[in-house]
C-alpha cells in the first residue's frame, strides 16, 4: 500500500500509511522528498533562475536534492548565519539570500498547484489518522504544512512576515475509504479490489482545471463488453457508488481525474454501504482507462442485467461533462427499457400564496436556458409566490402509475450550471460550497448541491411541460393546441449551440436528449406518442418557452422574461401589473 501517489499533477495522501505530526516528520517524508524531486525536475526543463543558481552552487541534481531537504530540517531551529557555521558545506546556497528564498517559494508553490488529496481507509489501523479523527488530522495538515514553510523563508529571508494569509495549503479534499468486495457478477471480478469512497471531505472554494472545457459528440453503444477482460491497478483507482435517481451505479475513476471523481460528491447522492454491500449495481462506469486509445462506449449486458460503460484515459476527455453524461446516458437506457421516458431538462415545485403547489418541468438540450431561466424564476419571484425548489436540474424522468397518471422524478442532487449565463456574482455567492470549473475560461461551470434525494426521487405531479427555445424570437409563453404540433417541436430538439459542446450554430438532436433516447430511437418513438397522448388527455398544459439564449444581446433579458411569463400565468391577475413593470426594465 502506498504512502504517497503522485501522476499527472495529482498528488494523494494516505493518511493510513503516514501522518507527519511535526514539521521535522514532515520534510523527512516520502511525500516531500517526491514532491521536491518534482519541482527539481520542473525547473531543470525551464532552466529558469533558480535552478541556474542551484546548479552554480552543485553540479550534481541528487545532492541538490539532498542538500535541500538538509538544509529545510537545520532552518527549523537555526538561524543562516548558524547553519553557515556549522555546516560550512551549505554556506554557498546562501549567497544570495533572495535567490535562496525564492527556491523555497517556488517548492511551496510547485506543492499548491498539484490537485491535493488525503485518504483514509477505514478498516486499517496503521500509524496514521482513522475515520473519527479525519477531518481534524487535515486541519493539523495544513496547520503543519503553513507553520513549515513560514519558519523555513522566514529563516532564510532573516525577518518575521506581518502579514499572513491562512490560504488551502494542505489537501483539496479528503476521502474515507473501505477496502470492501463489491456484489457483482464474474466477469467482473477485475474489480473487486477497488477501494469505495464512503465519505468525502471538500475544503471550498474547490477549483478544477481540466485539458478541456466542453463535451463532444454521442455516446456510441458497443456491441462487446468493454470492460471484460481489463485489468486494474488498485492503488490507481477509486469507487464512487453513486445514486442516479433511483438507480446505483459504481464509478470507477483513474487516480489521474481525481477532481472529476471528487466532484460528483456535489451532483450525485453518495449511496451508504449498506445499500450496495449485498446488491449488484444496476450500471458501472470505468472512467479513464489507461489502454492508449481514445473510446467511449456503453453496453447493455443482457446475462447479468446491467448497464456498463468504459472510457479511454485521454486527453479529449478530460473535462466533467463526460464523466456526467455517460453516466445519465447509462440511467436513460435502462430507463427506456423499462418503458419509461428519459427528460433532458429540469423542473421546480412552485408553492403559491395560497399553498397550491405547480410543477414546471423545462426540457430542452445543453444551453438551451433552462437553468437559467429557473435561477430568474428564484430572483424575481419572492414575491409572488411563497416557495420555489428545484427538484431537478438536468435529467429527469417521465413514468405512468399503475392507474396510468403521469410523474415525474430525477436524477441528481445538484447542478452542473454555466457561469457565462448567470448573473455577474453568482458564483461568489456559492462560494463555499460549490465545485468550480476552468472558472477563467469560456464555458465556466460549478457544481452545486440544490436538493435533497428524496426530493429528487420523490413521485411529483406535472403542471406544465414546456421545451426550452434559445434560437427563435416570439412569445415567451406559448402552449401547444395539439399532440402533433407539440411532438413536431419535441423531437426536433433544436437550440442555437451555446459552446457547451464543440457543435456550431443551430443545431438539432433528437428529442433533445443525445444521452439515450438518441441511440435508442425506436424504444423511444412509441413511448412519446404514448406519454405526449397522456399529457394532454390529463391536462398537461404542454408548450415552449422562448429563453432567446442563442440569440446575441438576449443572453439575461431572454430568460428573464421567459420567468416572468411562467410567474404571470401561474399567479394570474393579482401580479400582473408588478411582473409587467419589471417585464418593461
Amino acid at each position: 500500500m502506498y504512502k504517497f501517489h503522485i501522476q499527472r499533477g495529482v498528488a494523494i495522501l494516505n493518511y493510513s500509511e503516514e501522518f507527519c505530526h511535526t514539521s521535522t516528520e514532515l520534510l523527512e517524508s516520502e511525500a516531500f522528498h517526491r514532491v521536491l524531486k518534482r519541482y527539481l525536475r520542473e525547473i531543470r526543463r525551464s532552466n529558469n533562475q533558480e535552478y541556474i543558481y542551484l546548479k552554480s552552487i552543485q553540479d550534481d541534481d541528487l545532492t541538490i536534492l539532498s542538500d535541500l531537504e538538509r538544509i529545510g530540517r537545520l532552518l527549523l531551529v537555526m538561524s543562516v548565519d548558524e547553519v553557515s557555521e556549522s555546516y560550512p558545506q551549505y554556506k554557498n546556497y546562501f549567497k544570495d539570500r533572495a535567490l535562496f528564498v525564492r527556491v523555497i517559494e517556488g517548492i511551496y508553490l510547485f506543492w499548491r498547484r498539484l490537485q491535493r488529496y488525503a485518504v483514509v481507509f477505514n478498516e486499517r489501523i496503521q500509524k496514521g489518522f482513522q475515520n473519527v479523527q479525519f477531518l481534524d488530522a487535515q486541519n493539523k495538515f495544513e496547520e503543519l504544512v503553513l507553520s513549515t514553510y513560514r519558519t523555513i523563508e522566514e529563516k532564510a529571508q532573516g525577518y518575521d512576515y506581518r502579514i499572513y494569509r491562512q490560504i488551502t495549503a494542505g489537501v483539496n479534499a479528503g476521502l474515507i475509504v473501505s477496502q470492501m468486495r463489491p456484489y457483482l457478477p464474474y466477469e467482473y471480478r477485475r474489480l473487486d479490489n477497488i477501494p469505495f469512497i464512503e465519505s468525502v471531505i471538500i475544503h471550498p472554494p474547490f477549483i478544477a482545471y481540466s485539458k478541456r472545457n466542453k463535451r463532444s459528440g454521442i455516446f456510441p453503444e458497443a456491441r462487446e463488453n468493454p470492460i471484460e477482460d481489463k485489468k486494474f491497478d488498485e492503488e490507481s483507482w477509486f469507487c464512487y457508488p453513486a445514486k442516479v435517481g433511483d438507480l446505483l451505479c459504481f464509478v470507477y475513476f483513474n487516480v489521474a481525474y481525481m477532481s472529476q471523481g471528487i466532484s460528483l460528491c456535489n451532483l450525485f447522492e453518495l449511496a451508504r454501504a449498506q445499500e450496495y454491500r449485498e446488491r449488484k449495481p444496476d450500471m458501472i462506469y470505468i472512467f479513464g482507462y489507461e489502454d492508449g486509445k481514445r473510446e467511449e462506449f456503453f453496453y447493455q449486458d443482457d446475462k447479468n442485467d446491467m448497464m456498463v460503460a468504459c472510457l479511454s484515459a485521454h486527453d479529449d476527455f478530460d473535462y466533467f461533462g463526460y464523466m456526467k453524461k455517460m453516466m445519465l446516458t447509462l440511467h436513460n437506457v435502462r430507463k427506456l427499457n423499462d418503458h419509461q421516458l428519459p427528460i433532458h431538462g429540469a423542473m421546480v415545485k412552485i408553492t403559491l400564496h395560497n399553498g397550491e403547489d405547480k410543477n414546471v418541468v423545462i426540457m430542452g438540450d445543453s444551453g438551451a436556458g433552462k437553468s437559467e431561466t429557473i435561477e430568474q424564476i428564484k430572483a424575481l419571484g419572492e414575491a409572488y409566490i411563497r416557495d420555489i425548489k428545484t427538484i431537478y436540474d438536468d435529467m429527469g424522468v417521465l413514468w405512468r402509475q399503475e392507474d396510468g397518471l403521469i410523474k415525474t422524478s430525477g436524477t441528481e442532487i445538484g447542478a452542473f450550471v454555466r457561469l457565462d449565463d448567470l448573473d455577474a456574482g453568482y458564483g461568489y455567492k456559492e462560494l463555499d460550497r460549490s465545485v468550480f470549473m476552468n472558472p477563467d475560461k469560456v464555458n465556466a461551470r460549478i457544481i452545486i448541491p440544490i436538493t435533497s434525494y428524496q426530493d429528487v426521487v420523490a413521485k411529483h405531479h406535472v403542471d406544465l411541460f414546456l421545451y426550452a427555445n434559445n434560437y427563435e424570437e416570439g412569445a415567451s409563453l406559448s402552449f401547444f393546441e395539439n399532440v402533433e404540433d407539440a411532438l413536431a417541436v419535441f423531437k426536433a430538439g433544436k437550440r442555437m449551440a451555446k459552446g457547451t459542446t464543440t457543435e456550431m450554430g443551430v443545431v438539432s438532436s433528437y428529442f433533445a436528449n443525445p444521452f439515450g433516447p438518441v441511440q435508442r430511437q425506436h424504444q423511444c418513438e412509441p413511448l412519446l406518442h404514448e406519454y405526449f397522448n397522456a399529457m394532454f388527455e390529463q391536462g398537461i398544459k404542454v408548450g415552449q418557452i422562448r429563453t432567446r439564449l442563442g440569440i446575441k444581446g438576449n443572453e439575461h433579458t431572454g430568460p428573464k422574461e421567459a420567468a416572468i411569463a411562467i410567474l404571470k400565468y401561474l399567479t394570474g391577475e393579482q401580479s400582473l401589473r408588478v411582473l409587467d413593470s419589471l417585464e418593461e426594465e
